[in-house]
C-alpha cells in the first residue's frame, strides 16, 4: 500500500520573510538588541522602532537600518510604557509585534541580596516585560495579531551560584510567557521566549579576562560562547511565519551547555 501525498509545498524561505510589516526592539541599543534590529531589518520589515534608555543609542541604531526609527524612554514605569504604545502606534500604524532584549543582573549570593537588588532585578527582568505586554498588546489585539519574543536566560532554567534573584525574574518571566501564549492566543497573538547562554554582548566583552574568555569557551559543547547575531537570529526565526505553530515555549540558545552532562570527562 503506498500513501500519496500531493499536499502543496510552501515556500519557506519566503515565510522568513518580513516585508512591510512594523516591529518594536526594547532594549535596541548595544549587542542582542542591535543585532536584532538588523536582522528583522535585513527579513523585509518595513520599520522597526529602536527603543532604548540612552537617546543617542537608540538614534544611532536607528539610523543604521532602512525604516530605522527611535524611541528613549524608561520602560520600567507604566507611564513610560502608555507613551511608547502612543508613539508606536502613531509613527508605525499597524504593529506586527516586538522583540524585548531588556535585562541585567547584580551577582550577589542569596544571603547578600538585599530588597533594593532584588527590586531592581524584577523590575529589570520582569515588570517591564508585563507593562509592555500589556499596553503592545492592545495594539496588537486591536490589530489582528502579531509575535512576541522575549530574551529570558538559561539562568532561568538551571541554578548557578550568584544567580538567585537573575534566575528568579528570568524564570518568572517563561512563566509570563506561557500565560500570555495561552490567553492572548485565541487573538492570534503568538509569545515565546528565547534562554541564551553566555552571550558575548559588548558589556561582557567588556569585562572578560582572557582568562574567563577561555573557561567560558570550553564549558560550552561546541567549543565557544554565544555572539549577538546568535540570538538575533534566534529572535528572527520566533517573530516570522516560519515558526507560525509555535507559541508558549522557550527556545534555549547556549550552544549545548544546558544539555551537558556536568563533567568535561568521564
Amino acid at each position: 500500500m503506498t500513501t500519496e501525498d500531493s499536499s502543496p509545498v510552501p515556500d519557506y524561505l519566503q515565510k522568513l520573510r518580513l516585508d512591510g510589516r512594523n516591529y518594536v526592539v526594547l532594549g535596541a541599543g548595544l549587542g542582542m538588541g542591535r543585532q536584532t534590529c538588523h536582522a528583522l531589518s535585513q527579513a523585509g520589515a518595513a520599520h522597526v522602532l529602536c527603543v532604548d534608555i540612552d537617546e543617542h543609542r537608540a538614534r544611532e541604531v536607528a539610523e543604521e537600518i532602512p525604516g530605522g526609527l527611535s524611541w528613549h524612554g524608561d520602560v520600567t514605569k507604566r507611564s513610560e510604557v502608555v507613551r511608547l504604545a502612543a508613539d508606536a502606534s502613531q509613527q508605525l500604524g499597524r504593529i506586527n509585534g516586538f522583540v524585548d532584549i531588556i535585562g541585567m543582573a547584580q551577582w550577589k549570593s542569596i544571603l547578600e541580596i538585599d530588597d533594593e537588588i532584588w527590586d531592581w532585578e524584577f523590575d529589570i527582568c520582569l515588570r517591564h516585560a508585563y507593562l509592555c505586554s500589556q499596553e503592545l498588546g492592545k495594539l496588537m489585539v486591536a490589530s489582528g495579531g502579531g509575535t512576541m519574543v522575549f530574551i529570558s536566560s538559561i539562568s532561568g532554567l538551571s541554578a548557578a551560584p550568584m544567580h538567585a534573584a537573575y534566575g528568579a525574574a528570568k524564570a518568572a518571566l517563561m512563566a509570563w510567557v506561557q500565560s500570555l501564549a495561552v490567553e492572548l492566543g485565541p487573538h492570534q497573538i503568538r509569545a515565546n521566549a528565547i534562554a541564551p547562554g553566555t552571550i558575548l554582548t559588548p558589556r561582557l566583552d567588556a569585562i572578560f579576562t582572557d582568562e574567563q574568555r577561555t573557561a567560558n569557551n570550553e564549558v560550552v559543547p561546541i567549543g565557544r560562547v554565544g555572539q549577538p547575531p546568535d540570538i538575533a537570529s534566534a529572535a528572527l526565526y520566533l517573530t516570522s511565519d516560519l515558526s507560525a505553530f509555535v507559541n508558549g515555549r522557550t527556545l534555549v540558545v547556549d550552544g549545548g551547555v544546558d544539555a551537558k552532562f556536568p563533567y568535561n570527562t568521564l
